[in-house]
């Protein structure tokens, strides 16, 4: 007599769905899944449909859990991912030869370069290619001696490209060096002077810990005073399109009812449009936020903290582009206007 199994599911019960999707009326259809996959060409890497819409999830997980994205746009959020990217890093996530010889073969070359601008060196000088191959032990997930559950991947979400996404990170890793050298020097002048016959002063628990960049709010505010300048250079149609879709969160096909274009097309304008705005601020960035409202004169910053300004911004739930748009939208007070 066979024992019961009750805690195996009926075969007529329907499958959980995905945690990443139990906000949603519905997660993504499975044509929206295959659609994705397809545009992701992770089929030359071997990876199935499966693996890939775990990584989908994964990645709708983060930015639900955010609280920027409503539930009913999904679908739209999940196309606008820069999915071979995506695909790429989850391949190599999983150790995929193939993938990985690809990664290897394209991205070496440039993250030796954005190594260089950090340091400001050569890209063949010894500094910049240790800096960069220092990354690879992390991103294969050996730099605990463990393997995908470390791997750096794993953080990547696909909503940067990944040579945006691996800039950044490259970035971060230069100054927590630069942090952990001065820790260092720290404690090597303590035991200098208990060889002198004076005994070291004590460093409290919570000197140990990693404190937050104290450049981080600045960062931040640079990166948006150089957006506000970029989305005022804009011409009004433009300023429309970003009006209609980040603050009044419309869909790209009402867009193109209301500006009487296709649907496609109102897609390529807003790519076209984030694109530029980018530009616009990175070099706004580079050579120095000019004074305006009140507000100093900054000078130019280098190419690692124009990275950290878009990551810690990407990463500040505070930043809300909605509210910056209804700010160059809303009527002004009598108070606000300009005088005669």
């Amino acid at each position: 007599m066979k024992e019961n199994a009750p805690d195996r599911p009926s075969p007529r019960t329907p499958p959980a769905k995905p945690r990443a999707y139990a906000q949603t009326a519905a997660g993504p259809s499975t044509a929206t899944l295959h659609g994705l996959y397809v545009q992701s060409k992770a089929e030359r890497w071997g990876l199935s449909r499966e693996r890939f819409a775990s990584s989908l999830e994964r990645s709708a997980e983060k930015r639900l859990a955010s609280g920027n994205l409503p539930p009913e746009k999904l679908e739209e959020y999940l196309a606008a991912l820069h999915l071979e990217d995506l695909a790429l890093a989850t391949a190599c996530m999983e150790n995929c030869e193939a993938a990985w010889e690809h990664f290897v073969t394209t991205y070496r070359p440039y993250l030796r370069a954005a190594a260089a601008a950090v340091l400001r060196c050569s890209s063949a000088s010894p500094e910049a290619c240790e800096l960069a191959d220092s990354l690879f032990a992390e991103l294969y997930g050996l730099a605990d001696g463990a393997r995908r559950e470390r791997s750096l991947f794993r953080y990547f979400h696909g909503r940067s490209s990944l040579k945006t996404w691996l800039r950044a990170v490259l970035a971060q890793r230069h100054i927590d060096a630069i942090r952990a050298g001065r820790r260092f020097e720290s404690l090597d002048d303590g035991d200098a002077k208990s060889l002198d016959g004076h005994a070291p002063q004590k460093i409290p628990q919570a000197a140990s810990v990693q404190p937050a960049d104290p450049h981080r709010e600045r960062y931040s505010s640079l990166f948006v005073r150089a957006l506000q300048a970029a989305i005022a250079a804009l011409d009004s149609r433009d300023e429309q399109r970003l009006r209609l879709y980040y603050s009044e969160q419309q869909t790209l096909a009402e867009i193109g009812r209301q500006l009487s274009e296709h649907e496609s097309s109102a897609s390529r304008n807003l790519d076209r449009i984030r694109l530029a705005l980018r530009h616009a601020v990175e070099e706004t960035l580079r050579n120095g936020c000019p004074a305006a409202n009140g507000c100093a004169a900054e000078p130019g910053l280098s190419e690692a903290q124009i990275s950290l300004c878009f990551e810690y911004v990407s990463a500040d739930a505070a930043f809300d582009l909605e509210k910056l748009l209804d700010r160059r939208t809303r009527p002004r007070s009598p108070a606000e206007r300009p005088g005669p």
